[in-house]
Formats: C-alpha cells, sequence, structure tokens
C-alpha cells in the first residue's frame, strides 16, 4: 500500500485536477464536521449531502424541503439553519433523516474528491472501523485528506490521519504521511491533542469544549460514511 497525505487547504484545492483513479480517498475535519456526519449516520441518518456553499446547500433544501439544514461558518451556526456543526446536535432525532450541511472546511474537502472511486469520512470516532475497512480492501493507494483551517493546517486532522495511518501495519509512505504518523506519536492520547490544536482551544473559548471532548473519543462508533455521487451514506447499509 502506498499511502499519501494532503495536509493543507491550498493542495486540497488542487484535488480535482489530480489523478484519483485507483485511489482511496479519507476526509477528515474531526473538530468538527466528520465527526458530526460520523455521530449522524451512527444515529441513524439516512444520508448526508455535503454542501461546498450556503448557497448550494440552499437550493438542496429547496429540493429536499424534509432535510435536517445544518452546518457552520467560522464556527458558528448558520441564521435559519436547523443546526450548527456540532456533533453534539447530530445524536437525536437523525433516524431515517435527510441532512444538508455546509462547513467552512470540511464540505469542502470531501467533494474536491468526487473524482476519486472511493471516499470515507474519517473522524477519530471510527478509526477502528476505517482501518478495518482498508485492511479488508486492501487498498493499494490510501490518501488522506486533512481538511485544515480556513487556509491553513490543522493539527487534529494530522493527528486523526497519523493514528489511522498506525493502525494499518506495513506500507510505503509519502513525506506528507510521514508527517501526520509523527504528528500522531508526538501525543499521549486524542484529547490531549484536540486540546493542544488551535481550533480545540478556539472551541473551548466559545464554550464548545464539549465539543472537543465528544469529537476525542477513538474508536466510539463502529461505522464508516462513504461518499457516493457527491452523497454519503453508511457503508454496507
Amino acid at each position: 500500500m502506498l499511502i499519501d497525505a494532503v495536509l493543507t487547504p491550498a493542495e486540497i484545492a488542487l484535488l480535482p485536477q489530480r489523478d484519483l483513479s485507483g485511489t482511496t480517498c479519507v476526509v477528515f475535519d474531526v473538530l468538527r464536521a466528520t465527526s458530526s456526519m460520523i455521530s449522524a449516520l451512527a444515529h441513524g441518518a439516512a444520508e448526508i449531502h455535503p454542501a461546498c456553499t450556503i448557497e448550494e446547500a440552499l437550493a438542496l433544501k429547496l429540493r429536499m424541503p424534509d432535510a435536517v439544514l445544518g452546518g457552520e461558518r467560522n464556527g458558528d451556526p448558520i441564521a435559519g439553519f436547523d443546526v450548527g456543526n456540532s456533533p453534539l446536535e447530530y445524536r437525536e432525532a437523525m433516524a431515517g433523516r435527510r441532512i444538508i450541511t455546509t462547513t467552512t472546511n470540511g464540505t469542502v474537502a470531501l467533494r474536491a474528491c468526487e473524482l476519486a472511486p472511493r471516499v470515507l469520512v474519517g473522524a477519530l470516532l471510527n478509526i477502528a472501523a476505517l482501518a478495518t475497512e482498508l485492511r479488508a480492501e486492501a487498498t493499494k493507494r490510501l490518501l488522506l485528506i486533512c481538511a485544515g483551517t480556513f487556509e491553513t493546517f490543522a493539527l487534529e486532522d494530522a493527528y486523526a490521519a497519523g493514528l489511522l495511518i498506525g493502525q494499518l501495519g506495513a506500507a510505503t509512505m509519502t513525506d506528507a504521511a510521514l508527517t501526520a504518523r509523527a504528528v500522531a506519536a508526538a501525543y499521549a492520547d486524542p484529547l490531549t491533542a484536540l486540546q493542544t490544536a488551535r481550533n480545540g482551544q478556539a472551541l473551548a473559548a466559545s464554550g464548545r469544549a464539549a465539543d472537543v471532548e465528544w469529537c476525542a473519543q477513538l474508536s466510539k462508533y463502529n461505522v464508516v460514511g462513504q461518499m457516493s455521487a457527491g452523497v454519503v451514506r453508511l457503508l454496507n447499509a
């Protein structure tokens, strides 16, 4: 297996021009978009539609008026939306629901991978399930996408990518993948890593420390989300 990683939003912007044939992508936006998606799927959500912009999300809502409309900008809920981007909001009354979500980085990162034959949703919450799936698939080319924060690197995403690498066994790694693995090795536990990260500190300062604690739970859910044709659904559902 060859493992590569995309560590910054600038690299994500180039993914639509990259040859992703034969590549499995795993997208991480640990604080908080992909953690919210995994929480929603684990609590019975039928499907999730990641939108790149607020306008796209609102257009989807017109087509699917029964859908839950969620997301954030600058970390805050979007005016007029049903829910924000806290994973704690995606645990209740989600069974069978469709969700439309747009976030600053995570949904953009997912959609940037649309040309890949396989796109999986990654979080600390489902690291073990991801590793099991990737080993069973015998993936030959794995690209770990770290969504980042605005235009910059996000420690928590690289940390999660590095933890996943550590569970996959022997592999050939690019320098970016080696960097992610080194980031994971630098922290004794997930909560410390997330509380150290700039995003974790910002969430705590805005009264959202509970979100950080939730997102730091390792392998809480045995679920994997897969995006196909722009829609995320529970794998093997």
